[in-house]
C-alpha cells in the first residue's frame, strides 16, 4: 500500500451470530478499508445452533484464516495445537499489532503473539469471563488466566466502562490501559426501520397485542427463564401479551417446555435465527425489549432497540446501565427483581405515551455513539496512538 501500512491481525474463537462476533467483523471490515492498515482475521470453526457470520468475511480474498484447533471447549491438547498454529501464523505474517477477542482466543492469541514477538498486543473485553454467574473454582481459574494474559497485554478495549472497573478490581492492568469503544452497528438501518404488518401476521402477532421482545441466544445466563416466569405472572393482567423471542441455541427445547408448563401456549413466539440485517424489522414489532442477561459487556440488543425507538428493560448487570437509563430510556432493575419486572411491564402496557417518551429518549441517546463508523474511528485512533507511543514504523 502506498505510504506504508501496519499489519493488524484480529483473533476470535468463532464467528457465530452474536454481539462480540458482529463487533469484530464490522471492526475488521472497517479497518481494512483504511489505507493505514493491512488487516486479517483468524477464527476457529463455527459450529452449533447459534448460526454463522463466516460468509460476511470469507468472500474477502485473503481476509479470513480458519484454525480447526481453535475451539471453545477447554481441551488441553487441542488448545496447545491452537497455540502452536497461532504462533506459526504470527511468525509468517509478522503483524505489527494483534487484537484478540473472546475468552479462548483472547488467552491463546495473546500468549502466541508474545511468543512470536508481536510489538503491540490488544484485547477487547466484550463480556466478563469471571463473576457471580459461576462458581468459585471456575472464577479462580478464569481470573488467574486473565491475570497471566493481562501481563502480556499492552492495552484493553472495553465495550462498557463496567468491564474496566471489574477487571481493575481483579488486579488486571492499570486504568491508563483501558479505552471504551462502544460496539457499533448499522445505525441507519435501525433509525429508519418501519413496522412490517406482513411479518407480524407471519409470526402470529395481531393488532392490539402487547409484544415483549428479547434478542439473545437460547442458552444459560441470558434470562429467558425469568422472562417466561414474569410473563406467566402478568398474563391475566395483560391478556394480549405476546413474547417474541429472537434467536436460537442449545436450550431452545428447554424453554419451549417451560413455556408449555407455565401455560403460556401461543403467547410465546420462538422466531428462531434471524439474519442481522432483518433484526430491525423484528424490533419494530415490539412494544418493549427486555434483556435479562446475567453476564454481558454491553448487550447490543439494548442500543439497537433504542435506535428503533423501542423502550428497554434490563437487569442492572455489567454495562447495561450505561445505555438503559432508569425512567429515561427504559427501566433498569436490580438483578432478580421479578416483582419490579412484572410491574414495569404492566405500566408500559397501560401507558402508550410513556412508551413513546422512553423510546424517543433512547433514540437520542444512541444516535451519535453506536455507528460502525464511530467504532472504527475510535479503534483506528487508538491504534495510531499506541503505535506512535511504541515508535512502531509501518511496513
Amino acid at each position: 500500500m502506498s505510504g506504508g501500512s501496519w499489519r493488524v491481525s484480529h483473533v476470535i474463537t468463532r464467528l457465530i451470530l452474536g454481539g462480540a462476533q458482529e463487533n469484530t467483523v464490522s471492526s475488521v471490515l472497517g479497518l481494512r478499508a483504511l489505507p493505514q492498515f493491512d488487516v486479517d482475521l483468524i477464527a476457529g470453526p463455527t459450529v452449533g445452533a447459534e448460526g454463522s457470520i463466516e460468509s460476511t468475511v470469507s468472500r474477502e480474498p485473503g481476509l479470513l484464516t480458519l484454525l480447526p484447533s481453535l475451539i471453545r471447549p477447554v481441551r488441553p491438547w487441542t488448545d496447545f495445537l491452537a497455540y502452536r498454529a497461532l504462533c506459526r501464523q504470527f511468525q509468517r505474517r509478522r503483524p505489527h499489532l494483534v487484537h484478540t477477542h473472546s475468552g479462548k482466543a483472547g488467552i491463546l492469541g495473546r500468549l502466541a503473539a508474545r511468543r512470536a514477538h508481536v510489538p503491540l498486543v490488544l484485547h477487547t473485553i466484550h463480556g466478563p469471563s469471571f463473576g457471580p454467574f459461576q462458581g468459585p473454582v471456575a472464577n479462580g481459574v478464569f481470573r488467574t488466566a486473565e491475570r497471566v494474559a493481562g501481563r502480556l497485554t499492552d492495552h484493553f478495549v472495553v465495550v462498557a466502562n463496567a468491564m474496566a472497573t471489574q477487571y481493575l478490581a481483579a488486579g488486571i492492568g492499570r486504568p491508563s490501559q483501558y479505552t471504551r469503544v462502544f460496539s457499533g452497528f448499522d445505525l441507519h438501518a435501525f433509525l429508519s426501520a418501519q413496522a412490517d404488518p406482513h411479518l407480524a401476521r407471519k409470526l402470529g402477532l395481531e393488532p392490539g397485542d402487547f409484544v415483549v421482545g428479547k434478542i439473545a441466544r437460547l442458552f444459560e445466563l441470558k434470562g429467558h427463564e425469568e422472562l417466561l416466569q414474569a410473563a406467566a405472572s402478568v398474563i391475566r393482567r395483560i391478556p394480549r401479551l405476546k413474547l417474541l423471542l429472537v434467536g436460537d441455541g442449545p436450550w431452545r427445547a428447554r424453554f419451549e417446555a417451560q413455556a408449555q408448563e407455565l401455560g403460556l401456549g401461543k403467547a410465546v413466539v420462538f422466531a428462531g435465527l434471524v439474519p442481522p440485517g432483518d433484526v430491525p424489522r423484528y424490533i419494530k414489532l415490539m412494544d418493549v425489549l427486555v434483556h435479562l442477561s446475567h453476564r454481558e459487556g454491553l448487550p447490543r440488543a439494548l442500543p439497537q432497540a433504542m435506535a428503533c425507538g423501542c423502550p428497554v428493560m434490563s437487569w442492572d448487570c455489567d454495562g447495561a446501565g450505561e445505555v438503559c437509563l432508569n425512567d429515561r430510556t427504559g427501566y433498569l432493575l436490580k438483578m432478580g427483581d421479578m416483582t419490579g419486572l412484572a410491574d414495569r411491564l404492566c405500566r408500559l402496557e397501560q401507558d402508550p405515551a410513556l412508551r413513546i417518551r422512553l423510546g424517543q429518549a433512547g433514540r437520542a441517546t444512541v444516535r451519535d455513539s453506536f455507528s460502525i463508523e464511530a467504532m472504527v474511528q475510535g479503534l483506528a485512533e487508538l491504534y495510531l496512538r499506541l503505535l506512535a507511543e511504541k515508535k512502531i514504523s509501518p511496513a
